[in-house]
């Protein structure tokens, strides 16, 4: 423990520099943080990092989607739904399948159930890196969010795969029937868990007399109990933290005040970010010991590298062929809903640039390193470390090819330029300022005519809405007029969250101006 401890540490020390580096970089800090960790693991003497399997996917996917589910617009993905749900079900199984196939034919001893297995593993595309990579880029809200959405409900349909995959490796045999019933109750179970558990945890914030750093530390346990209960129940642990998470995110105005927002956020911040950095790390970090599993195993190096090229070749291909299919179902069946681009060419050039976005990461390696060393009987997993190795290679080349080519392809082409036909956001947020000045001052007007009278810190508060956090002298401040500020900022988070039911808004900006009123409230109590 005393030769672990500084070696975490180290790691948390190696995240963060690397970070700040492909920041100056420009370029997504996952591809560093692998590429650091394959590094890394070269230095002679450091100590293994083993982890249990049955804990990788408790350890990391729980507070991993949580926060997700927390950043995602529920609003953006009830637009989309029907894009999200194909791509996070539809196509993913269609991916596994496809892996299944190709994989049992070329792959010797490589049974279907292996093929699913390795399918459920590679098909989910992983939102971390998608979002490091697309942040240095202009895209339409409505494709991140096609995106985030995605990869919110790919990670359980992928995992719920990864687990009938290894029911069938470990007895033998695969009964639909049962599978059938299994699936419905996984999903069903997940999420009607996830709302019941959401749902009662904002009540005990509600009722317990909790302050900012209870509320965060609850907010920690939470998604950790969404998926233990889930998983005794035998349903997706994953949906229950997706469900709970989104429940609890729209209401989070009703249940957690403006100093357990603004605190959170930032804790939050930081904790995924060294998760996510962890992992990362580990990916590089893992790869010398599956080679020398491939060893064991008398598996050529270059054989293995073979397939692992072959895997991220079928999964590339799969993603856009789901793409194209989705545009041109789109197009039969629901042509009111389709982007409308700026020229043909573009129309269809846009599926294959969607296709090219699907990099894999935490959860590909969290669902390899959860497959157990050997089976029930004491016999040693099947390909085991071939399929770590497959995973590392499909991770690593989606990382560095997609990744570091999908910023220039957008760059150069404009796909995107003109593509859709939004409001903008610089206009947007000027707009909503204005618009909240002018609720407030009639808000005021109504309510406390006779305080504006006789009260200057009041009129010029409305006068000088922008100066007046520049004000040095706060004697007119006192305990009745900070009653009624306070007030006026909950009416303002009334009227932003009016506003938001507009599908033409963009509800980041709505978030952003919500944010800011929580900082407002902050500088108040502490006058």
């Amino acid at each position: 423990m005393h030769s672990l401890l500084p070696f975490l540490l180290a790691m948390v020390a190696v995240i963060v520099l690397l970070n700040m580096f492909a920041a100056k970089l420009k370029i997504a800090y996952p591809i560093l943080l692998v590429l650091g960790g394959l590094a890394i693991s070269f230095i002679p003497g450091l100590p293994v990092i083993r982890i249990d399997p049955d804990l990788i996917f408790f350890i990391f996917l729980p507070p991993l989607l949580f926060e997700a589910a927390w950043t995602i617009s529920f609003k953006e993905m009830k637009k989309w739904w029907r894009i999200i749900g194909s791509f996070a079900f539809l196509v993913v199984f269609f991916t596994a399948l496809s892996v299944a196939l190709v994989t049992n034919y070329y792959i010797p001893g490589f049974t279907i159930a292996l093929g699913f297995l390795l399918g459920g593993i590679v098909s989910p595309p992983d939102a971390v890196s998608t979002g490091a990579i697309t942040k240095f880029v202009n895209i339409p809200r409505s494709t991140s969010t096609i995106l985030e959405g995605e990869s919110l409900l790919n990670d359980a349909s992928s995992l719920i795969i990864f687990r009938f995959a290894l029911v069938a490796v470990g007895t033998g045999q695969f009964i639909w029937q049962d599978a059938t019933m299994s699936f419905f109750w996984m999903l069903i179970g997940g999420v009607g868990i996830g709302l019941l558990l959401g749902w009662l945890f904002v009540q005990a914030h509600k009722i317990l007399p909790t302050d900012a750093p209870s509320d965060i530390a609850l907010t920690i346990i939470e998604p950790y109990l969404m998926y233990w209960v889930a998983e005794q129940f035998h349903s997706s642990g994953v949906l229950a933290v997706v469900a709970g998470g989104l429940f609890m995110s729209v209401r989070r105005l009703k249940f957690l005040n403006s100093t357990s927002r603004i605190h959170a956020y930032s804790v939050w911040e930081s904790l995924i970010f060294i998760l996510n950095g962890v992992v990362f790390l580990i990916i590089g970090l893992e790869l010398p010991e599956i080679v020398d599993g491939l060893r064991k195993d008398h598996i050529p190096l270059e054989t293995a590298i073979g397939y692992g090229v072959l895997v991220t070749a079928i999964l590339i291909a799969a993603r856009m062929i789901s793409s194209y299919a989705a545009l041109i179902s789109t197009m039969i069946f629901r042509p009111g809903v389709q982007p409308h681009a700026s020229s043909r060419t573009r129309r269809w050039m846009m599926p294959l640039l969607l296709g090219w976005t699907g990099m894999r990461g935490v959860v590909s390696l969290a669902a390899a390193l959860a497959i157990p060393v050997t089976l029930d009987n004491g016999e040693a997993f099947p390909h085991r470390n071939l399929i770590l190795f497959i995973t590392f290679v499909v991770i690593l080349l989606t990382l560095l090819v997609q990744g570091l080519t999908l910023p220039y392809i957008i760059r150069k082409t404009g796909f995107f330029d003109g593509i859709f036909n939004e409001e903008n956001e610089h206009l947007t947020k000027q707009k909503i300022k204005k618009e909240l000045k002018q609720h407030i001052y009639q808000f005021l007007k109504s309510k406390y005519e006779n305080e504006l009278k006789d009260h200057a810190g009041l009129e010029i508060f409305l006068r000088h809405w922008e100066e007046r956090a520049k004000a040095t002298d706060d004697s007119w401040m006192n305990e009745k007029t900070k009653v009624i500020f306070v007030e006026m900022l909950e009416v303002q988070r009334e009227y932003l969250t009016e506003l938001n039911k507009d599908p033409k808004i963009n509800e980041e900006i709505i978030r952003q101006q919500l944010y800011q009123i929580d900082l407002e409230e902050e500088r108040l109590r502490m006058i």
